[in-house]
């Protein structure tokens, strides 16, 4: 018998597990294993935990609807937010080019480790364009300004708030700051309002925070690719 984990022979028996099965334990790295373990959770489990990832439900809240044990659920977001892609696949663009950016405050394991969730959406087709979740600083507005597919950061006009780090960023010429109440970027607070209502771990008062820097972006992009999919927009 061969440790998964250390490839170590020095393993012993250790019990069993619910249905019988032998269990082993490695004494070099303390790893415990069955021998040809069996992938239990069917495909269509797996396609509900999708679609519940999509809502305002905690995983344990999950778990407990789906009948999966929180570690596999765990282990399995984890691999599912690794596979998430960084950037936007935007359809084709109208000739004028309107974005609406703004920022959003959210946190990772206590809220003295904040994270802000800057964002950039097309005013005329809806789409989120751009992300970057870091601090609120000219490193923040500047990860938003490289996140920007290359024909915005050329040629669209940008409305945002007063925030100090949008002017020593975005073109001067093209960049223009408004209050809330002009209504240039209603899109957008309107968005924030849809992203803290379906993804947990934005919600401000929340028992659903995300303890890694890692999920917390996944879950976001996970989101916000759903999102532009499900978008009908007519070019």
């Amino acid at each position: 018998m061969i440790c998964p984990k250390c490839h170590s022979s020095t393993v012993v028996k250790n019990g069993h597990i619910h249905n019988g099965k032998p269990k082993f334990s490695c004494k070099n790295c303390g790893r415990q294993f069955v021998e040809k373990p069996e992938n239990t959770i069917p495909q269509d489990k797996k396609d509900l935990i999708d679609k519940l990832l999509l809502e305002r439900i905690p995983l344990a809240g999950i778990a407990r609807v789906v009948g999966v044990s929180e570690r596999w659920l765990q282990n399995y977001v984890n691999r599912k937010y690794q596979e998430i892609p960084r950037r936007i696949d935007i359809k084709k663009p109208r000739v004028k080019l309107t974005v609406q950016c703004d920022e959003m405050w959210s946190f990772v394991k206590n809220k003295k480790q904040k994270q802000w969730v800057w964002l950039a959406i097309d005013k005329c087709t809806g789409e989120i364009i751009g992300v970057f979740v870091g601090d609120r600083s000219q490193t923040g507005a500047q990860g938003l300004w490289d996140s920007l597919p290359s024909i915005y950061r050329k040629y669209a006009v940008f409305h945002t708030d007063f925030w100090e780090a949008y002017s020593v960023i975005f073109p001067a010429k093209r960049h223009k700051a408004v209050g809330q109440k002009s209504g240039q970027t209603n899109k957008i607070e309107r968005f924030n309002c849809t992203l803290r209502q379906r993804v947990s771990r934005l919600v401000r008062k929340t028992l659903s925070f995300s303890k890694t820097i890692e999920n917390h972006i996944g879950a976001i992009w996970y989101f916000i690719h759903h999102y532009n999919r499900t978008l009908s927009i007519t070019i």
